[in-house]
């Protein structure tokens, strides 16, 4: 049993509490999803079961909390890891160790486990989550989505009790989101292990749940139900869910087989592909492009003679499963990996005679890790840092310079944190930190790689807008992303990558609605319409269902 009463938690130098009055029983042995917006408290929530806070953040708790009758603060988190397995946003800041065995056996060391179990162990934890190909490689050459499995399997083999996990698809492709959340679910129904995750992409994990917590935020009362009963009540909803309580279906369903007992009985016309406007084919130079471009790590390849180009006024999705080059290839784009062969053009310039600095004037960068680009004290001082590097003075003339900084923030949503430190903002406030610090320069194209990890439904919604907007504009954009989704709702063209090649390229019908594993909801509710967002769906379609 874990239980909250009265429980208020201020993080250092906060002005409002994180959790006011929090008082809530979750049940053992069930999977429970956390939803809410960004700031609504969820990371805390998940924390204070484990200890974390307030022994690792500081600030200031009171009111009473009970895991498995014990107290977390009295017990400290040193003796709450045997009984309670935790996996961060950020899968890197809990490793210890350089290769993936290791890291997994780390725990198990410590508690002073037999070698003979140890080894079971890590043989049946590498198994469970598809690691065993990668038991010997290096933590620092793993792509994101992988670490974020091995952080996982670190914590699975202890074999706690309770496993909380704070957004732990986020970096995950379709197929192994999939995997890992049957995984979990396997385990709560032949071992009894309690899931408590925390997590933005409800399509993923609704299926799964068997209790649904929202925390609606400002300060509003949590509420704990099955999903059915919680979801009517939410505004930030997966689009299956956004589309049946516009069309009025009921029950409310939550996967997309129950979804299709509504939607089979519709007849919708087909059409050639979704109904919002796309710009026209361009033959204008490229921002950016690579030719034959071939990339090895060591002894590992990661991309073989690869041809890709972004051109003005397009938004392209670059798609796969993990470690499938897409990362790599951006990177290359931008000088900070250089092809063992092949060539890259930056604004039709060989990219090979160019410095990192040179080609970040033009093509804006932002990697996985918003972390590696923050380096100030404020976020407003990060905005500065980068002016100052690409020769503008951010205290001079304003009309000098080429985006104003504050409006830049306010579009962004974070125009109240200006003046915060951003290492201490959540990952989604940091992602939009980092996309700021490098569009403060206005480059002509954008490389954006998972840039709606950490993001609630309503700020993802937002950046969508943004990028829209200045693909409008003439902007070049590519983004990275698992997050099947944003791409149905963004892009011009949808390029699928594996094991270091592309696999297939073209429109977002046609590529996402072919595939088993990305397409997004609305084209499996309506396989051949072309249709891939709720937008999509024709508002006669729409009306017909109302009458």
């Amino acid at each position: 049993m874990i239980e909250f009463d009265r429980v208020t938690y201020i993080y250092p130098g906060a002005k409002r509490p994180a959790l006011r009055d929090f008082s809530l029983t979750l049940p053992t042995g069930e999977v429970v999803v956390v939803a809410g917006p960004s700031g609504a408290g969820k990371s805390t929530l998940l924390r204070c079961i484990n200890g974390l806070v307030p022994h690792f953040s500081g600030g200031t708790l009171t009111g009473n909390v009970r895991v498995l009758g014990l107290d977390p603060v009295a017990a400290t988190p040193q003796v709450m890891s045997r009984h309670v397995g935790f996996v961060f946003q950020d899968p890197e800041a809990q490793f210890v160790m350089d290769r993936v065995e290791d890291e997994i056996a780390f725990a198990l060391e410590n508690a002073a486990m037999s070698p003979q179990e140890m080894r079971v162990r890590v043989e049946e934890t590498l198994d469970l989550l598809d690691l065993a190909p990668l038991r010997s490689r290096p933590l620092a050459e793993l792509s994101g989505g992988e670490k974020q499995r091995v952080a996982i399997a670190a914590a699975l083999a202890l074999r706690p009790a309770i496993l909380v996990l704070d957004e732990p698809t986020s970096q995950l492709d379709p197929k192994s989101a999939e995997d890992v959340l049957n995984a979990l679910a396997r385990l709560n129904s032949d071992l009894g292990l309690t899931v408590i995750l925390a997590e933005h992409r409800l399509e993923r994990v609704l299926p799964f749940a068997d209790q649904l917590l929202y925390l609606p935020g400002e300060g509003g009362a949590p509420l704990l139900d099955n999903p059915r009963s919680v979801l009517p009540v939410m505004e930030q909803v997966p689009p299956l869910v956004r589309l049946a309580k516009q069309l009025n279906w009921s029950p409310l369903p939550l996967t997309i087989k129950e979804g299709l007992r509504f939607s089979r009985v519709l007849t919708p016309q087909p059409v050639d592909g979704p109904s919002r406007a796309l710009p026209a084919p361009t033959v204008e130079r490229p921002f950016a492009a690579a030719q034959q471009v071939k990339v090895r790590y060591g002894q590992t390849p990661a991309l073989h003679g690869v041809d890709f180009a972004l051109h003005p006024g397009e938004v392209v999705a670059v798609m796969g499963r993990n470690g499938s080059g897409k990362s790599t290839l951006f990177k290359t784009l931008v000088g900070l990996v250089r092809p063992d062969a092949g060539q890259v053009l930056v604004m039709g310039r060989d990219a090979a005679k160019l410095d990192v600095a040179t080609i970040c004037q033009s093509i804006g960068y932002l990697p996985q890790d918003p972390n590696s680009l923050l380096f100030a004290d404020t976020v407003m001082e990060e905005l500065s840092f980068t002016l100052r590097n690409h020769g503008y003075d951010p205290a001079g003339n304003p009309a000098a310079l080429p985006v104003d900084p504050g409006a830049l923030l306010a579009q962004l949503g974070i125009a109240g944190l200006a003046d915060a430190y951003p290492r201490d903002l959540s990952v989604g406030e940091r992602q939009r930190v980092a996309l700021a610090a490098i569009l403060v320069v206005k480059p002509h194209a954008l490389l954006l790689d998972e840039p709606t990890r950490g993001l609630d439904y309503g700020a993802k919604g937002q950046l969508a807008q943004l990028l829209l907007g200045w693909r409008q504009a003439g902007m070049g954009i590519g983004v990275v992303t698992h997050d099947v989704e944003l791409a149905a709702a963004i892009a011009d063209r949808v390029v699928l990558m594996s094991q270091g090649e592309i696999i297939a390229q073209g429109a977002p019908a046609e590529v996402l609605g072919a595939s088993p594993f990305f397409a997004p909801q609305i084209a499996r509710l309506f396989p051949g319409t072309g249709w891939l967002t709720p937008e999509d769906v024709a508002g006669e379609l729409v009306g017909r269902e109302r009458n």
